[in-house]
């Protein structure tokens, strides 16, 4: 395998022959032929719900793993690791923006930022200085104001833990920041400038953005977008 550090990974994302089914007797969810991503590329990933998006993501991100094919991230192929080998891989260089946000909500704001640099020795050492001062200049940069940081997150507005989100998933630069359907509980204005940022702050990082939507509205932001259906042939 090639190493995760390499400075020339063309591909951030590679899947070659993809099969994943959630059991046995069941029928594929998802049968992927070629998929690419390349480094540092913004890619806007559509498609209607039950379509197979969430379950794409979770091969991405290792949490499950393919049936048969190749996928490597990274410059590693998941489907050679085993469940703990996947589960360090995620911690150490994937930032995941979940569509309900999952924070800890008695934690406060600065709290759940850090807790991935707690959790993985690799992505702290990407932060220069104190952990809590990157995470006030995430949550800065990211618009939150500086009187709601030591509030426990479940006093935030909907739209504010949002920004506690994406600044968890960006604290340590992982080099693949997945979102899955972030925006769904926002209005249109707040959906684009939380994207806006959200690219801003991964651009600063020199990291891959992966934004998984059913709402096509979002799609003119990205420079690309794949609609899933037609690389998934699993209900053709």
């Amino acid at each position: 395998m090639m190493p995760i550090d390499k400075p020339d990974l063309a591909h951030v994302i590679d899947l070659d022959s993809v099969t994943f089914r959630w059991s046995a007797d069941a029928k594929p969810t998802l049968k992927i032929d070629k998929l690419s991503i390349n480094q540092a590329e913004h890619t806007f990933i559509k498609g209607p719900s039950g379509c197979g998006k969430s379950t794409l993501l979770s091969l991405l991100t290792g949490i499950n793993a393919a049936e048969s094919g190749k996928v490597e991230v990274l410059g590693s192929d998941l489907t050679l690791l085993s469940s703990r080998q996947r589960d360090r891989f995620r911690a150490d260089h994937v930032g995941y923006i979940f569509q309900q946000f999952n924070l800890l909500p008695y934690l406060s704001v600065i709290e759940n930022v850090v807790l991935p640099c707690q959790f993985s020795a690799h992505r702290k050492s990407n932060v220069q200085g104190k952990l809590e001062d990157k995470a006030r200049q995430l949550l800065e940069r990211l618009h939150l104001a500086p009187e709601l940081l030591n509030k426990p997150v479940i006093e935030l507005s909907i739209g504010q833990q949002q920004r506690v989100a994406a600044a968890r998933a960006l604290i340590g630069a992982p080099k693949l920041i997945i979102a899955d359907e972030p925006t769904s509980a926002l209005d249109f204005d707040n959906r684009t400038a939380f994207i806006e940022l959200l690219m801003e702050q991964a651009t600063e990082a020199s990291s891959t953005l992966v934004f998984v939507s059913h709402d096509p509205t979002l799609e003119p932001l990205f420079k690309r977008s794949i609609q899933l259906q037609e690389i998934n042939t699993a209900g053709a």
